[in-house]
């Protein structure tokens, strides 16, 4: 197995019977924010309400009701609080099959294909500005109706409605023909991010991040910071607590050995920046996701 496939999200989002999964998201309520990470399947994200910090790509914003965000896959992407402001959001995460990606017409080979390899791209942030949002909000409203009702009988509309709000994006030029620039922020650090993923039980160094991507230490901290929104030492402590919180709920490992499987090396640096990150101690986390 590939690093890059290690290092992908591990939650998988859809299935070949049922290819895509629906979240009702709360930041920080729910959860305190979604580090850096990519998936290789297509991601919508449309904010009820609130405001949260988004980083997609290259892209950095701060969301406000009503956006709509679309995510293709591969893109490195995280979601993080913004000041005081919580944010309601629906979030969809589907297979590139309720596109037709696998069809031998020249939509799937022109169209389709094209954002799944990254040949192409797309505007990630559609707001109320845009010409067309009218029909995007009232396309995207119809997605989340059919992932909510989740039956045989509606992933027919959802792949529908799917197939319309990327012919909207693709009519009114949303969505681009463009190399991949591998002198981006986010794919210079994406070797970074893939060593941290695989390798965040072991003590990982900033020099040793730095080598990865073959830059100085100070400017690839500067570089990390600037794509990824937090620094490296951060970003690995992030990581870590993400798996912690994976192994609190479907293990019965003590604090300390979670500690210790997931990185840590101190069990009080671990308490203070789980509830740094998290919110509540271990203890309270694992018994809330036990309820």
């Amino acid at each position: 197995m590939s690093n890059k496939s290690i290092s992908e999200e591990k939650r998988r989002h859809s299935s070949r019977l049922v290819p895509y999964s629906y979240y009702k998201c709360c930041i920080p309520d729910f959860f305190t924010g979604v580090p850096m990470h990519w998936h290789g399947e297509f991601e919508i994200n449309y904010i009820l309400q609130g405001q949260a910090e988004f980083i997609c790509g290259d892209d950095r914003f701060i969301s406000e009701q009503g956006d709509i965000i679309v995510i293709p896959p591969n893109m490195l992407h995280s979601i993080s609080p913004h000041g005081s402001s919580s944010q309601l959001y629906d979030t969809i995460v589907f297979s590139a099959d309720m596109l037709g990606v696998n069809d031998n017409d020249r939509c799937a080979a022109e169209c389709v294909r094209p954002l799944v390899i990254g040949s192409a791209g797309v505007n990630v942030r559609i707001t109320k500005s845009h010409s067309y949002y009218g029909e995007l909000k009232t396309t995207a409203e119809n997605i989340f109706s059919c992932a909510k009702g989740n039956t045989p009988q509606l992933d027919m509309l959802l792949k529908s409605e799917l197939l319309r709000l990327f012919w909207l994006l693709e009519n009114s030029g949303d969505i681009y023909r463009a190399e991949k620039n591998e002198n981006s922020k986010s794919e210079l650090i994406r070797p970074a991010v893939e060593y941290i993923n695989v390798n965040f039980r072991e003590n990982i160094t900033v020099e040793q991040l730095a080598e990865t991507v073959h830059l100085s230490k100070s400017y690839f901290m500067n570089r990390f910071k600037a794509a990824a929104g937090v620094g490296a030492a951060e970003y690995i402590d992030q990581v870590r607590i993400k798996n912690a919180c994976a192994v609190l709920t479907n293990t019965d490992m003590t604090s300390a050995q979670t500690a210790f499987e997931c990185g840590f090396r101190n069990l009080s640096n671990f308490n203070r920046q789980f509830k740094k990150i998290v919110g509540c101690t271990p203890s309270e986390y694992r018994r809330m996701n036990r309820k």
